[in-house]
């Protein structure tokens, strides 16, 4: 029988093997940076890599568990009354995080969808990369919806692009919200969504089953933030108590949105009638979205979450000051 310290060094070197896997076989991490990150020679590293190759532990998903990971997400379920939530290792690439965090909430989505459901996507780097990790197949009587509009060019991940990626895997129609992401003003935005081709695609964005979305801070990280329309007024909008942004609206640090123009010109599905989807998700890392991330899961606008441990660590934490 193991003595309890025996036990207790097992652990610890499953943790440590695991943490080695995912950085390796998910992250991408070169085997120099993971011993750097995790303080073992290089050596050590090497040998559990090929240890994981050859005894099954890592097939096409990560099968050992990370229990720093598994505890974050059973803290953040209780705290914020999720039905789910995923948290995976942090990275220092901004690249890599969205990307892992993306298959990620890909994974988490595939066995939502089913025939006959509707799923609303957002948009964004992170959405792209869940849209590759669902399994293509054909769903009949599925469809997919854009919830908000786009940019006026493409990125690879502008709302048309992603939701064009969810609809090919599944085999499903697709509605698009052919609008920029913000009107002019707010008169010409309620003219546009009186447009039957418009209103129907806003009528499909609420009637969706599923939602996948995004969110984005007030840096020059976020997409969003770098537009012309949104760094003319990124100051007034932090001083307006702005945070971040969801689909489009921008919303303080309990998820209120702030009284600002450029929400009344968000041609996109408003934030609270997410909270009436029966399974939404939210995807978004990287620390610097910690306070965005934070304001969404206060006022209850998803009932799902993927993030990175940095992010819910420093989430809980603040949420334990309060």
């Amino acid at each position: 029988m193991r003595t309890a310290p025996e036990a207790e060094a097992d652990h610890e070197g499953e943790h440590v093997r695991a943490r080695v896997a995912w950085y390796y076989f998910i992250a991408g991490l070169k085997q120099q940076e993971i011993a750097d990150r995790l303080g073992i020679t290089r050596l050590k590293v090497n040998r559990i890599v090929g240890q994981a190759r050859t005894d099954g532990s890592v097939r096409i998903e990560l099968r050992m568990p990370l229990a720093h990971c598994v505890a974050l997400e059973a803290r953040l379920r209780d705290r914020f009354g999720l039905a789910e939530a995923v948290v995976v290792p942090a990275v220092d690439d901004p690249a890599a995080q969205q990307r892992v965090i993306g298959e990620a909430a890909g994974a988490l989505l595939d066995p939502l969808l089913t025939e006959g459901r509707g799923l609303g996507v957002g948009w964004g780097s992170t959405l792209s990369a869940a849209a590759r990790r669902i399994s293509p197949r054909r769903l009949p009587g599925a469809w997919v919806a854009a919830l908000m509009g786009g940019l006026t060019r493409g990125s690879g991940t502008n709302t048309f692009e992603v939701a064009t990626e969810f609809a090919r895997a599944l085999g499903a129609e697709c509605y698009y919200l052919p609008a920029p992401i913000y009107c002019p003003s707010s008169e010409n935005r309620l003219a546009l969504l009186t447009h039957y081709g418009l209103a129907e695609a806003m009528r499909r964005a609420r009637q969706a089953d599923v939602a996948l979305v995004a969110a984005g801070d007030l840096s020059d990280l976020s997409l969003l933030a770098r537009t012309q329309t949104v760094s003319e007024n990124r100051a007034a909008l932090a001083a307006a108590g702005a945070v971040g942004d969801l689909l489009g609206v921008y919303l303080d640090r309990d998820g209120r949105p702030v009284d600002h123009p450029l929400n009344t010109r968000a041609v996109a599905l408003p934030p609270e009638d997410l909270r009436e989807v029966p399974c939404s998700i939210l995807a978004a890392g990287g620390l610097h979205k910690a306070g965005i991330v934070a304001a969404v899961l206060r006022a209850g606008y998803v009932n799902r979450l993927v993030t990175d441990e940095a992010v819910a660590e420093a989430i809980l934490n603040e949420e334990e000051r309060a």
